[in-house]
C-alpha cells in the first residue's frame, strides 16, 4: 500500500486534529460501500516495499503493509473480514470518531485500563473474563513500567463500575520485592514476614505444604528406605489427629492430607533410635545418661558403645541411618529466618499435633477478608526456600479452589486471579521446580475451576515455554533483548510481527496489548495510579540524592536491617532495639 503524496509530510489534519500517518500499530479504514474494513499497520518503509518495486524509494514513494482485522457491520465493530478490498480502493486514516466506534463499547465484562497511544481521548478496555480465565503475561525490561502497570491493572479491576462491578473480586499477588504493600494498601490486605501495624504476619504452615518438598528442604537427600520410614511416622502422626476432622476419611488419608503434625516430635522420634545404646545384652535397659527434649530440640545423651562385644550395645532397632539429615532438620527448626513456615504462630501444632488455628482459618485469612486483593510480601523470605514456598502457596490456592469449586467460597463462584511478580526467578526450566510444576497445572487446568494466572517478568525468554504459551493475553512493554522480543513475536500472527519492532522504543508505561482480552492488538498508555499509590520500584534520583547535604548516618541501624531481613526496620520510630 502506497502513501499518498498529499500526506508526504507524515502529518494529516482532519477536523482540526492532527494525525500522524503510517505509524506501526495504528489503524487504517477502507470504505466498502455500506461496510468499512479496518486494518492494522504492521510494516512501514523498506520492508513493506513490494519486491517488484524496490526502486520505488528512488521515486520518493513510501509503502506500508496492512493486516485486515475487522469491519463495521451496521453500527458495531466485529473481528474478521466478510469481504476484501479491491485494487486501487482508497485507504483512509482512522480518526478518533472511528476509534470510538471500535473501542467505545462499555460492555458489562470490560474494564478501562488506559488510553490509545495515538488518540488519548479514546479509552482502552479489555475483557475481564478472558483476562482471568485465559491467563495473561505482563512483559517488559527493567524500567519499562511493569510494576506501575500491575498496580494500575489491579486498581482498574477493583474500581470498575465505581467499585461495585467487582465488589467480590479475589486477587492474590505474590510480591517478591515488597513493592506493592503501600501502593495497594487501600484495596489490599498485606501479609508480611515482619509486619507493620496495618499488616498481618505471613504464616505458611509447613503441614499444608507438599510433604516430599518439605522433607527435601528440612533433611535433604535420603535413601528410599529412610524416606519410607520418615513418611510412615508422618502418616501415623496425622492419623492421630484425624478423628472427627470434617472431610477426613482415615481410611483414605495420605501423607499430603493437610493435617497438623509436630515437626519437633517427629525429630525426637527419629533421633532417639539413631543415638540409643543398651546397657544389657538383652537390650531391655537403655544406657541413657540424659533424656532429650522434643520441645527444645535437645539431643538425648547415651553412653557410648563399648569396644568389640563389650557393653553398652549399639541399637539396631528402627535405625534409618539419617544422623546427618536430622542434624540439618534441627538446624532448620532453630533458624529464626524460617519461623514463618516452620513455627507459624497459632498454626504451629503442639507436640501432640494439636494447633489453635487450622486450615479453615488459614484459607479465610488469605481469601475471606473484605478487601479484593491479598498481597503476600515475600521480600523477607530466604532465597533458599523461595521456590519451594511459592510452590506451596500456589498448591494451597489451587487445591482449595479446585476441591471447593462448586461451593460459594470456591473457584467457580468466586474466581481467583494469581499475580506472580518476577516470575523468571521461579518459573524457569529447572529439573526440580515445584513452583513451575504448580503453575503449569494452573495454566493448563485452572480455567475450568476458577483459577487464573498473570505472569509478570522482565525476561520472558527464561520462563518455561509451556507456561508462557498458555497466556492468552500479553501486555508487552518496552523490551530491548532480541530473545525476549522473540517470545512476544511468537504470540503474534506472522502478518503482525512488525509490531514487535516497536517494542524497544515504547515509552515507559506504554504497552502493546494483544490476545484474548483485547478486541484488537493495540498500543496503549496505561493509566497511572495516583501519586502515593505507586509501587516502590522507581529508580533513585541519583543527581538529586548526591546533591543533597550528607545526613547523619547510623550504620548500626543499617546492619540491624540486614540481620533482620526487614527493609522497614527502624523506619517507624527511627530507633528500635536489636533482636
Amino acid at each position: 500500500m502506497r502513501q499518498a503524496e498529499s500526506v508526504a509530510s507524515g502529518i494529516a489534519i482532519i477536523e482540526g486534529r492532527s494525525y500522524r500517518v503510517a505509524q506501526v500499530a495504528s489503524f487504517v479504514r477502507i470504505p466498502q460501500g455500506y461496510h468499512d474494513l479496518y486494518g492494522v499497520i504492521s510494516e512501514v518503509g523498506a520492508q513493506a516495499t513490494p519486491e517488484t518495486l524496490v526502486d520505488a524509494r528512488q521515486r520518493g514513494e513510501s509503502w506500508m503493509t496492512v493486516q485486515l482485522v475487522g469491519e463495521i457491520v451496521e453500527t458495531s465493530f466485529e473481528r474478521g473480514i466478510s469481504q476484501y478490498p479491491g485494487i486501487n480502493d482508497e485507504v483512509h486514516l482512522v480518526t478518533e470518531e472511528d476509534l470510538g466506534r471500535i473501542y467505545g463499547v462499555g460492555d458489562e465484562g470490560q474494564i478501562t485500563i488506559g488510553r490509545l497511544a495515538g488518540a488519548e481521548s479514546i479509552p482502552v478496555r479489555i475483557d475481564l473474563d478472558r483476562l482471568v480465565t485465559r491467563h495473561s503475561a505482563v512483559l517488559g525490561s527493567t524500567g519499562s513500567g511493569k510494576s506501575t502497570t500491575i498496580a494500575s491493572l489491579l486498581r482498574s479491576i477493583c474500581h470498575s463500575g465505581g467499585g461495585k462491578r467487582c465488589s467480590s473480586a479475589r486477587i492474590l499477588l505474590l510480591d517478591i520485592h515488597g513493592e506493592y504493600g503501600d501502593a495497594l494498601k487501600s484495596a489490599a490486605q498485606v501479609f508480611r514476614v515482619n509486619p507493620s501495624d496495618d499488616e498481618q504476619p505471613l504464616h505458611v504452615p509447613y503441614w499444608a505444604l507438599d510433604t516430599l518438598t518439605l522433607l527435601d528442604f528440612l533433611m535433604g537427600p535420603m535413601s528410599e528406605t529412610a524416606l519410607t520410614g520418615v513418611l510412615d511416622k508422618i502418616q501415623v502422626a496425622k492419623l492421630a489427629v484425624a478423628e472427627g476432622v470434617a472431610g477426613v476419611d482415615v481410611n483414605a488419608l495420605t501423607i499430603n492430607t493437610p493435617l497438623p503434625f509436630s515437626l519437633r516430635q517427629l525429630w525426637a522420634d527419629l533421633v532417639d533410635p539413631e543415638y540409643k545404646t543398651w546397657a544389657d545384652k538383652e537390650r531391655t535397659s537403655p544406657a541413657l545418661e540424659e533424656a532429650g527434649d522434643a520441645q527444645s530440640l535437645k539431643l538425648p545423651k547415651y553412653s557410648p558403645p563399648g569396644p568389640g562385644s563389650a557393653l553398652p550395645d549399639i541399637n539396631q532397632t528402627n535405625v534409618l541411618g539419617i544422623k546427618r539429615q536430622l542434624t540439618q532438620m534441627r538446624s532448620r527448626l532453630l533458624d529464626r529466618q524460617y519461623d514463618f513456615m516452620l513455627h507459624p504462630g497459632e498454626w504451629e501444632p503442639d507436640l501432640a499435633g494439636k494447633s489453635q488455628m487450622d486450615l479453615p482459618e488459614l484459607l479465610e485469612a488469605w481469601f475471606g477478608h473484605d478487601k479484593p486483593i491479598t498481597v503476600l510480601d515475600l521480600s523477607g523470605v530466604p532465597s533458599q526456600v523461595l521456590v519451594r514456598l511459592i510452590g506451596g502457596i500456589l498448591n494451597i490456592t489451587y487445591e482449595a479452589m479446585f476441591w471447593g469449586r462448586n461451593l460459594p467460597e470456591g473457584g467457580r463462584n468466586r474466581p481467583e486471579l494469581v499475580v506472580m511478580e518476577e516470575a523468571h526467578r521461579y518459573l524457569g526450566r529447572d529439573a526440580d521446580n515445584p513452583a513451575r510444576d504448580m503453575v503449569q497445572r494452573i495454566v493448563k487446568e485452572g480455567r475450568k475451576f476458577g483459577v487464573g494466572a498473570m505472569i509478570v517478568s522482565q525476561r520472558p525468554s527464561e520462563i518455561d515455554e509451556t507456561i508462557l504459551s498458555q497466556c492468552g493475553t500479553q501486555f508487552a512493554l518496552r523490551l530491548s533483548n532480541n530473545a525476549d522480543q522473540g517470545k512476544v513475536k511468537a504470540a503474534l500472527p506472522d502478518s503482525l510481527s512488525g509490531l514487535v519492532d516497536t517494542l524497544p522504543v515504547l515509552r515507559t508505561g506504554e504497552a502493546i496489548i494483544m490476545g484474548e482480552a483485547a478486541r484488537l492488538p493495540i498500543r496503549c498508555r496505561i493509566n497511572l495510579p495516583p501519586e502515593g499509590e505507586r509501587p516502590s520500584s522507581a529508580d533513585p534520583m541519583v543527581s538529586a540524592a548526591w546533591a543533597k547535604a550528607k545526613a547523619k548516618e547510623d550504620y548500626e541501624r543499617l546492619a540491624a536491617a540486614w540481620r533482620s531481613q526487614d527493609p522497614k526496620w527502624g523506619q517507624d520510630n527511627n530507633t528500635q532495639e536489636n533482636g
